[in-house]
């Protein structure tokens, strides 16, 4: 199993221009630890300055050389497919070739209102667009006509990449529409799953993998990636529930206002609902290998994404929660799950030993 790192750095407090330089100090930080792989999500409603992943991990890519770089999410959809391709084709240089596209539609109606995407149209766009920009990354002279932008006449993308494919995987939470989307291109399908309950998601992981063998495709190549409702261990689950409860916290205050109590419909009211009720990993050492091990027997998933909210931790906890997993926790469970040998990403770096790795340096800009 390969491990992505995703940041929290919410904008209360914090200029967009100390927000960003934090999203890249992660993303080496992440590095140093071992991790897989380090994703930037899109947004454009002013929570995180997050509107251009491309920019963000083009810094990134340029202080990191081994851990794979992924937009998580790229809402495709909403932008220009021939300006998409020539953001990505020229960062998967500067990258040298460690990028991964994340794609989905998009979550949050401010984003749609103010690209005028409706829910009508929001599905389309996202499906043409992806028929376009893969035509534009794997052909020279794309003559193309479509629904939602000019058509194409013999265009020739640039920078032309610098490998003949890239990998994207399909945003898909319950949306069966949009795993059989992903099946049918013989993609990665990743599911978020986040606060909700992990069974919510099964049946779209479920369907994929069958739609993936019904369109002919090797079900040994489907990919999946899931993602978790926070991380945070600790010598005891005790300690673990205790520093784990401020970020629990936080997450009320954000589902009350910006996604109208869904925690509350769920009948999550205290931090051990939360642990309970929704994929989060929080508990001893063995506890989260447990849970990690347990997760896979129901999703066999490929890609696990490990979140853990800065905000509300202290920097010397925060530091502390990602060495326990990158040294007691990673290893676990890579050595009862190793990687299929279709992914084709780089060996991740050594973990680092249990007296930690000196992460001062990445989040030292000095």
């Amino acid at each position: 199993m390969k491990f992505l790192l995703l940041p929290y750095v919410p904008h209360e407090r914090k200029s967009a221009r100390q927000q960003l330089a934090d999203l890249v100090d992660q993303a080496v930080l992440a590095e140093q630890l071992g991790f897989d792989a380090y994703g930037i999500g899109e947004r454009h409603d002013g929570l995180i300055a997050g509107s251009s992943p491309a920019v963000i991990l083009a810094n990134a890519a340029a202080r990191t050389s081994t851990i794979q770089l992924l937009t998580t999410v790229s809402t495709l959809g909403l932008h220009d497919p021939l300006r998409a391709f020539e953001d990505y084709s020229t960062l998967d240089h500067l990258a040298d070739g460690r990028l991964d596209l994340v794609i989905g539609k998009g979550g949050y109606a401010e984003t749609h209102r103010i690209f005028g995407v409706t829910p009508d149209d929001q599905w389309d766009r996202l499906r043409e667009n992806y028929e376009v920009f893969r035509r534009l990354w794997n052909e020279t002279e794309v003559t193309w006509e479509g629904r939602f932008r000019p058509p194409l006449e013999r265009v020739t993308a640039l920078p032309r990449p610098g490998r003949p494919e890239v990998r994207i995987w399909h945003g898909a939470n319950t949306n069966l529409a949009s795993a059989d989307f992903a099946a049918r291109h013989g993609d990665p399908l990743f599911t978020s799953i986040g606060t909700a309950a992990v069974g919510r998601y099964l049946e779209s992981v479920r369907y994929y993998r069958e739609r993936f063998a019904f369109h002919d495709h090797d079900p040994q190549r489907a990919l999946v990636g899931v993602g978790t409702g926070g991380f945070h261990a600790a010598a005891t689950s005790q300690e673990a529930v205790r520093k784990f409860t401020p970020v629990f916290d936080r997450r009320q205050v954000y589902n009350r206002r910006y996604e109208h109590a869904a925690l509350d419909r769920l009948g999550i009211t205290t931090v051990e609902d939360y642990i309970a009720k929704t994929s989060a990993l929080v508990g001893s050492t063995q506890q989260v290998i447990e849970i990690v091990l347990a997760q896979h027997e129901t999703f066999q998933h490929d890609l696990l994404h490990i979140h853990v909210d800065a905000e509300a931790l202290t920097p010397e906890d925060y530091r502390a929660t990602l060495e326990i997993f990158a040294t007691d926790i990673a290893p676990a469970i890579r050595k009862e799950l190793p990687n299929k040998p279709i992914d084709d990403w780089q060996t991740p770096p050594p973990a680092p030993t249990a007296s930690g790795v000196p992460v001062s340096a990445a989040v030292d800009r000095g």
